[in-house]
C-alpha cells in the first residue's frame, strides 16, 4: 500500500493565478498539485490535495490524518497561519509530521505577517521560493 502525503490549503489559496501573482507567482495550485502528484509518485507516495476557505475543515483534515495513516502533512494555512490558536492545538493534537508551507517569506512582509501559530506547532517551515516551496516540503516530507 502506497503511503499518502496530505497537502492542506487554506483560505484564498483556491486563486492562487490570478490573486497577486506579483507575490504568489502565476502558478494555479492545480499546476502545483499535478507537479507534487508526479514527484510524489517517483518517491513511491501519493498526495492528496485539499482546499478550504475555512478554518474548521482543515482541523478536521488534520484530525482525520491519523486515521487514514498520513505519512505527512503540508500545510499552507494561509491567512490562518498568523491567526489560528485552532489549528496550532490541532497540529499539537496529532502524531502526523506537519510541514508549514508558504510561497512568499513571511518575515519580508507585514510585521502581523511575522507570527505563525502553524510555525509554533509544525515540524519545520518551507518558505519564500514561490511554488517550488511545496516541492522542497514534499521531498522533507519523504526524508521524515
Amino acid at each position: 500500500m502506497t503511503e499518502t502525503i496530505l497537502v492542506l490549503n487554506g483560505p484564498n489559496l483556491n486563486l492562487l493565478g490570478t490573486r497577486e501573482p506579483d507575490i504568489y507567482g502565476a502558478d494555479t495550485l492545480d499546476d502545483i498539485a499535478e507537479r507534487l502528484t508526479v514527484r510524489a509518485k517517483e518517491l513511491g507516495y501519493v498526495v492528496d490535495m485539499r482546499q478550504s476557505n475555512h478554518e474548521g475543515h482543515l482541523v478536521d483534515w488534520l484530525h482525520d490524518s491519523q486515521g487514514w495513516g498520513v505519512k505527512a502533512i503540508l500545510l499552507n494555512a494561509g491567512a490562518l497561519t498568523h491567526t489560528s490558536v485552532a489549528l496550532y492545538d490541532a497540529i499539537r493534537a496529532i502524531s502526523v509530521p506537519v510541514i508549514e508551507v508558504h510561497l512568499s517569506n513571511p518575515l519580508a512582509r507585514e510585521d502581523f505577517r511575522h507570527v505563525s501559530f502553524v510555525g509554533r506547532a509544525a515540524r519545520g517551515t518551507i518558505s519564500g521560493f514561490g511554488a517550488l516551496s511545496y516541492m522542497l516540503a514534499l521531498e522533507a516530507a519523504a526524508a521524515l
